[in-house]
This record gives structure tokens, sequence and C-alpha cells, in this order.
């Protein structure tokens, strides 16, 4: 519990700057020779939604020189839990689980590992992640997911994030536009396997959804967060990481009775 905390601690230092790129953080003592890498879209009229959700909105309050000779600003913003680089909670598609607000802090943070699928899922819109695909990765490794990891999904369609015909499948909105979707996801075969065969804490990829575009039925959401195990959507930089030996921070905006919520997650590498 006292590496969560200070890893908890450290993350609030790293959310209260302004920055969003990558910094030097040599002079945080937990940090040295560490890497930070920011998994996280940026919030704006850009961001990624549903396409039946509410877009992000900013209005702008103040900006400026005061009266009193100072400069000061504020806005209000407006949006949809499930949107942007963001968490589903379990209680999404699972009665009585928790809500954003009930997670446990030691499944949003630790150690992770990394799958990288993107040669296939780059060649197929509507590639479903596959048991054989973490068989692969633990081949390659030479070794078991480890108990309690967080799990990242390397799809590498974060690079179309900008392009919602390309990232979603369609530009148009609304329930009609639901059919239009295509983008990878994990198949809920997969999902079950995990449940059943590893200990996992999270799970997060760089698509909008875990459940693949043409879902209708979204097993996969069902599966996981039935199980409390939240999901991570949107995320971006997943080329930078390694495929294991690094940690995790995903920290949410804290909405109590919450089905899901912006997120801030970011990685910690070992700077060797």
């Amino acid at each position: 519990m006292k590496k969560i905390f200070f890893l908890i601690l450290n993350a609030m230092i790293f959310f209260s700057c302004s920055a969003t790129k990558e910094k030097d953080f040599n002079n945080v003592d937990i940090f040295k020779n560490k890497k930070l890498i920011d998994l996280t879209h940026s919030f704006s009229r850009e961001s990624i939604y549903w396409v039946t959700a509410k877009e992000f909105e900013l209005e702008v309050v103040a900006k400026g020189e005061t009266d009193n000779g100072y400069f000061y600003a504020a806005n209000n913003f407006e949006t949809a839990e499930h949107g942007g680089t963001h968490i589903d909670a379990p209680i999404h598609f699972a009665k009585d689980k928790h809500t954003v607000d009930q997670i446990p802090l030691e499944n949003l943070v630790g150690k992770a590992i990394k799958v990288d699928v993107s040669k296939k899922a780059l060649n197929n819109v509507d590639y479903l992640i596959t048991i054989q695909d973490f068989l692969d990765w633990e081949t390659s490794e030479k070794m078991q997911i480890p108990d309690g990891s967080i799990i990242l999904l390397q799809t590498g369609h974060s690079k179309y994030y900008a392009d919602k015909k390309k990232y979603l499948g369609t530009e148009e909105r609304g329930e009609e536009a639901v059919k239009d979707l295509h983008f990878p996801g994990l198949s809920p075969e997969a999902a079950k396997w995990l449940i059943e065969n590893r200990s996992i804490k999270s799970i997060g990829l760089d698509t909008p959804s875990i459940d693949y575009g043409q879902s209708k039925l979204f097993k996969t959401h069902v599966l996981l967060l039935s199980e409390n195990i939240p999901a991570f959507e949107n995320l971006m930089n997943l080329e930078k990481l390694p495929t294991k030996n690094f940690d995790i921070m995903a920290l949410p905006m804290k909405i109590e009775g919450g089905s899901g919520g912006p997120l801030r997650i970011v990685a910690v590498l070992n700077n060797d």
C-alpha cells in the first residue's frame, strides 16, 4: 500500500501541470530514472464520442486582464461520461457493480503489459483480439500474464483519432450511424478466457470501445464489467510503450454514482 500511496501522490503532482507533453521528472525523487508517457487525448471539439453521446463543449467564461490588474481565466465544460479518453466503470454494463467513484485505486494503478495486435488490426478494421493473441504474447515474452496486471491493447488505430471516418467508421451521428461503426475490439471469447484463466485488474485499448464497432450485444463489456474489471477507451501513444515492465496510473474524474468519466492515464517507464 505504501507504493500505491506514493504513486498516487506523485500522480497528483503530475496532473497539476498544465502541459500535456512529456516532461523531465528527474527532480521528483520517486520519478528519478523514470519516464512518463501520457496516454490521454486532450478534450476538445475534436474529441471522439459515441455517435449517440453528447460531445465535448467548452464555454469561455472569462479570459483576460481584470480591473484589479491580474489575469483571470475560467471556463465551463459539458460532456457525456463516455467520450474522449475515458473509463467505463463496471456499472456501465453490470447492475450493482462499481460506480466510477467506487473503483478501488488498486485496480487503476499498478504493473502493466502491452499486447500489440496492430499488424492484424490495421489490415482489418473489424479485427477481434483473440485468445491466441494473448497466448502469442506469453510465448514471445516467455512468461504468463502476471497476476494483477493492467492490460493495454495496441491496435494502432489511435493514429486515426482526428479523422472520424477512419477512427469510427462514420462521420454521421445519431442512432442511424450505429450500424456504420467499424473499429477493432476484444472478442468475448478472449475476455472470458482472461477472466477464467488469468487475474487482471483492468484493461484498455486505443479504439472507441472494448467491443468492436459492429457489436450489437456488447458481450465483452458485459463479461468484464460484471467481474468489476474497468475498461479504458480511446487511449493514445501505446506504440511508445514496451510490452512489459512498466506501470500505469489511470485516474478518472471521481463522479459519484458515475458510469464512467474523463480519464487521465499515464505510463511510468524505466528510463534506461
